[in-house]
């Protein structure tokens, strides 16, 4: 038998199950494995063994791909689980290489983001310290956009379509009162404002917001913030401000409204850059002003899915087996963009070990030179990756997903 173990972690997207639909819909083309699993949790499915069938559900279910590709978050449910250096416990990698072993495994592919893609790199790395045939690969999704070598992320165009439907919601919400105010969205991203700047696509003929947008690339400095504020309510009533979660000074210190704390894998943990910056605004203002955090929301919205978004991430999908086919391991699918008009992009690879624990940041070209806004050549890279609406059936007046009580422990 020639099998495959895919698995899932991270954050959820709205475009993760479709990179999965996307590595289905190939092998159904191609044959190349002979059945494929979904480890439940990530890699802790792998310890635990658990597992679910995929060939099986496609053979009950026709419409199963279909299905899988327009529901949102992970159908195979995630972890944040950190690989020690085989080094230091190499019985973790004997582990799961003696149950690849046991299920006849060809190949591994893992969907994540950063975190995602050091498990990649480790497990890679082991297999080729052995002489493992193994192959192991990257498919990339983080609605950050900050994985290294990769055009853009699946699952960010989803999340960018989002924030910009919400900033010009949010918009038409404020600018209905004849009063001075100010609202403050806190959009997440920590160390990449990629997030952040897509509500500028928010703006049009009749939207203005976001008046103001801060990303973490350019050092925060709150009294030119509220100079920036102060300038717009001279001559407007209404001001929205955009900032990302992870905003910082010049000294590197976050803005935050309380401790950050913080998670597996070291990453800081934010508490409230929108909130500080309300309570700031209240002390400087005598004006209306309330903070937003959109946070887990702009993860999962698949009624607010991007067509492209969907697309590419099956492309990725489908990219991955033709490349196990190959022989490849040790790499991540990634996207290349080819131009802008007509958009046009390729799939791609590039080797993990160059991608794995790095962060991509946004081009300081992005950015105008006051720090408070995005420049043209920013929204000419965004406008394409929210193209298109996905068909998805709704059921008593609200999508309907694929179910997902198969992550129940029992």
């Amino acid at each position: 038998m020639r099998n495959c173990i895919v698995a899932q972690s991270g954050g959820p997207t709205a475009a993760i199950n479709a990179s999965l639909a996307g590595i289905l819909e190939e092998n159904e083309r191609s044959g190349y494995f002979d059945r494929i699993y979904g480890a439940l949790n990530g890699i802790t499915g792998i310890f635990d063994r658990r597992f679910l069938d995929l060939t099986a559900k496609m053979d009950d279910d026709p419409a199963f791909t279909k299905k899988l590709a327009i529901t949102p978050a992970m159908y195979l449910g995630s972890c944040r689980y950190k690989l020690t250096a085989d080094t230091e416990d190499a019985s973790v990698y004997e582990d799961i290489f003696s149950v690849f072993e046991e299920m006849e495994i060809d190949s591994f592919f893992y969907i994540g983001g950063n975190d995602s893609m050091d498990t990649v790199l480790k497990i890679s790395a082991y297999a080729k310290k052995t002489g493992s045939s193994i192959k192991v690969l990257g498919i990339p999704k983080t609605i950050d956009n900050d994985l290294m070598h990769t055009d853009h992320t699946p699952g960010f165009g989803s999340a960018a379509k989002y924030i910009a439907a919400s900033l010009r919601e949010v918009w038409h919400d404020t600018m209905i009162y004849h009063v001075k105010s100010v609202t403050i969205v806190e959009i997440m991203g920590r160390d990449a404002g990629w997030l952040t700047a897509a509500s500028a696509l928010a703006r049009e003929d009749e939207t203005t917001a976001p008046h103001l947008i801060y990303l973490p690339e350019k050092p925060f400095s709150v009294p030119k913030f509220l100079n920036d504020l102060h300038q717009l309510l001279d001559n407007q009533d209404n001001v929205v401000v955009a900032v990302s979660e992870g905003i910082r000074d010049k000294d590197g210190n976050y803005l935050s409204a309380g401790v950050s704390t913080s998670d597996t894998f070291g990453h800081s943990q934010l508490s409230g850059a929108g909130k500080a910056l309300e309570l700031l605004v209240k002390e400087a203002f005598r004006v209306k002003v309330r903070s937003i955090e959109v946070n887990i929301l702009q993860r999962c919205a698949g009624h607010m899915a991007s067509k492209m978004d969907l697309t590419e991430a099956a492309a990725l999908g489908a990219h991955a087996v033709k490349c196990a086919s190959e022989g490849l391991s040790g790499h991540m699918m990634i996207i290349d963009r080819l131009g802008n008009e007509p958009y046009t992009t390729q799939m791609a690879t590039y080797p993990i070990e160059k991608i794995a624990n790095g962060v991509r940041s946004v081009p300081l070209s992005f950015i105008n030179e006051e720090g408070n806004d995005v420049t043209g050549e920013m929204l000419a890279y965004l406008r394409p990756l929210i193209e298109g609406e996905p068909k998805i059936s709704y059921k008593d007046g609200l999508p309907e997903y694929l179910s997902v009580r198969h992550l129940i422990k029992r």
